[in-house]
């Protein structure tokens, strides 16, 4: 796929993934709408603005190195030619996943809405059980023994200290 595409689509899967995900849907649970701050702490508030500008350039970051260094996209219509290694990448194998529900437990913490903890969890569930059952075994057919590399030197959720380097 020519870079142009995989950024447009990149750009085009960025809206309909994330940005609903981590915006609309948090937005149509709380409206943006502060609640007490958990357990009566303002510091919960603090700890969520941190997760939310933590996640947002995680994502965007990610999806950039989908079109400008994989050729693809994150959409499993458009997916990447090549596997992606560097970035976040290096640290762990999902950080997209991860930034995402970063953003979605910020907001909860920021606005102090137990819905959004509900909602983070449940959604990150889906993405392990997609992980597991259908993205894993598509990227070890797909890349053969490079992912499997890539998938025994760098952990699926608990992010290295360390990054890892591609041979």
């Amino acid at each position: 796929m020519p870079k142009t595409i995989a950024v447009l689509g990149s750009a085009l899967f960025f809206v309909v993934a994330p940005l609903v995900l981590a915006g609309f849907v948090p937005w149509w649970i709380t409206h943006w709408e502060f609640r007490p701050p958990f357990s009566g702490i303002e510091l919960t508030r603090a700890i969520g603005l941190m997760l939310i500008i933590a996640g947002v350039p995680g994502v965007v970051d990610s999806f950039a190195r989908f079109a400008l260094e994989g050729l693809g996209t994150p959409a499993p219509i458009a997916p990447p030619q090549k596997l992606v290694v560097t970035g976040l990448y290096r640290y762990v194998r999902n950080p997209i996943y991860i930034a995402v529900v970063a953003v979605i437990f910020g907001q909860a913490l920021l606005f102090g809405d137990w819905r959004l903890l509900w909602y983070g969890a449940l959604l990150w569930l889906f993405f392990h059980v997609w992980v597991v059952m259908i993205e894993e075994p598509t990227l070890k057919q797909t890349f053969g023994t490079e992912y499997e590399s890539f998938r025994t030197n760098v952990p699926r959720w608990i992010p290295r200290l360390t990054p890892w380097r591609a041979r």
